[in-house]
């Protein structure tokens, strides 16, 4: 009875939260065991005294070892929610947060009562911003660009998988691939991590590839080309939104002004951190969209 015991599916969850250590420890292990089972949170509680068989129990071990050498859940499960959608993440990608919905809320804010308007989303990774824009305005057309082909082929499989068609993905490093092209909202999450930063060496950073987190000395570098280049492919009072570090808001603020951007706003997370900074192009055409 006490073997029987040992190899359910209670004990094993006890035993990989004590070794997990963590916060969300149990959680965690829950994931794991569901993901190797292929069932949902409901069926595990509802079988918590069934005994696991030999090989389930080996691959849950193996998942579990991987979580211990700090490996990030998303890249263990392959997928990550973003904004209610289930993206699929692999180690070609960053792995989306929920910092970055407050990028995703902002530019909804201005598009939702606009139809037939053109949206960039640079450096696109999972697509996680322009498929949640896409989703929920479905008569815009999107461009998600990423310098990154093996990211784009991410992206490019979850727009399939929750049946999105309208944003097309383009290999591009930012502008480069662009000519000839304006839009009326350009969104980005770009590198903003200092190069030197010693967060890069711990937790999930470790695991994420560089390219898609730091930028130079003072993290700015990427921020910086984008605002710089932006007017062009910007169209008469469209709008630039992009995510940032928790203390660079008013170096963007400042990059943007120096840009011939104006009203400029910083927009806080849920954290109460300032997380977005967004402005306008202020040439004015006949007609135009607020």
């Amino acid at each position: 009875m006490l073997g029987a015991f040992a190899n359910s599916i209670k004990a094993t969850l006890l035993s990989a939260s004590a070794k997990l250590k963590t916060a969300e420890a149990g959680y965690e292990a829950q994931l794991l065991l569901q993901h190797v089972l292929n069932v949902n949170r409901a069926w595990l509680i509802a079988h918590e005294n069934d005994a696991l068989q030999p090989n389930i129990h080996a691959a849950f071990e193996a998942l579990l070892n991987r979580r211990l050498a700090g490996e990030p859940m998303a890249y263990i499960l392959g997928s990550r929610e973003f904004f209610g959608l289930d993206l699929l993440v692999t180690p070609d990608t960053l792995i989306p947060r929920p910092d970055t919905e407050t990028l995703v809320e902002a530019a909804l804010a201005k598009i939702l009562n606009n139809t037939n308007l053109s949206i960039l989303d640079l450096g696109t990774g999972t697509g996680a911003i322009a498929l949640a824009i896409a989703k929920n305005c479905p008569q815009v057309s999107i461009t998600a660009v990423d310098a990154s082909n093996a990211a784009l082929e991410v992206a490019k499989k979850n727009a399939q998988n929750l049946n999105i068609h309208n944003v097309e993905f383009v290999l591009s490093n930012w502008f480069n691939n662009l000519s000839n092209q304006r839009f009326d909202v350009i969104v980005s999450n770009p590198p903003y991590i200092e190069e030197n930063d010693d967060h890069l060496t711990q937790g999930d950073l470790r695991f994420e590839p560089i390219s898609a987190l730091a930028s130079g000395a003072d993290g700015l570098d990427d921020i910086r080309q984008i605002i710089e280049n932006c007017l062009v492919y910007l169209k008469p009072q469209g709008w630039l939104m992009m995510e940032h570090g928790y203390n660079q808001a008013d170096q963007v603020a400042d990059l943007m002004a120096q840009s011939g951007l104006n009203n400029i706003e910083t927009i806080q997370d849920l954290g109460g951190n300032n997380r977005v900074t967004i402005s306008k192009n202020p040439l004015i055409v006949s007609t135009h969209w607020d």
